[in-house]
């Protein structure tokens, strides 16, 4: 009777202590991710807006910059730029339903993140994209008045 009281603390211990942590797990590696997508970007230089193109520096944002921040760190990353009221994808590692990626559709307008990045600040946490879920971290790119010009992503799927 002792020995399955014993074993039955411990296996609640460990629930307790295991599972938090494998989500603290995860959330360190999506803002290890960001870090390396933000200082990629700033590498290359201040985030502006032409048209409805978004630029770091003289640099046209495209795939190549997400593809290799995925290449270093895993998971997923996304850079999006503020066109009115939505995000739109334009740079992205992830697909669409149709498996092809997913350049120039807009984040989710049920998305918790959108409030967050409209209100100039990060959101981290659950993310539906395209069906999948995701560890997840949005942050607002800021211009150099600061004003909110598009989103970084990343995330890792559950």
């Amino acid at each position: 009777m002792y020995k399955n009281s014993l074993i039955a603390c411990i296996l609640t211990l460990t629930c307790f202590i295991l599972i938090p942590s494998l989500g603290t797990a995860e959330t360190d590696k999506v803002i290890k991710s960001m870090a390396t997508l933000k200082a990629e970007t700033e590498k290359i230089g201040a985030p502006k807006v032409e048209g409805t193109d978004l630029y770091f520096g003289s640099w046209k944002v495209s795939n190549f910059l997400v593809k290799q921040v995925v290449k270093k760190r895993g998971g997923a990353a996304t850079l999006f730029v503020k066109n009115g009221g939505q995000y739109v994808r334009v740079a992205t590692t992830v697909n669409n339903q149709d498996g092809n990626l997913a350049v120039g559709t807009p984040l989710d307008a049920s998305s918790p993140a959108i409030a967050k990045l409209n209100a100039g600040e990060p959101y981290y946490g659950e993310a539906t994209v395209f069906g999948k879920t995701y560890d997840a971290g949005y942050e607002p790119i800021k211009n150099a008045s600061g004003a909110v010009i598009g989103a970084y992503f990343v995330g890792y799927p559950k």
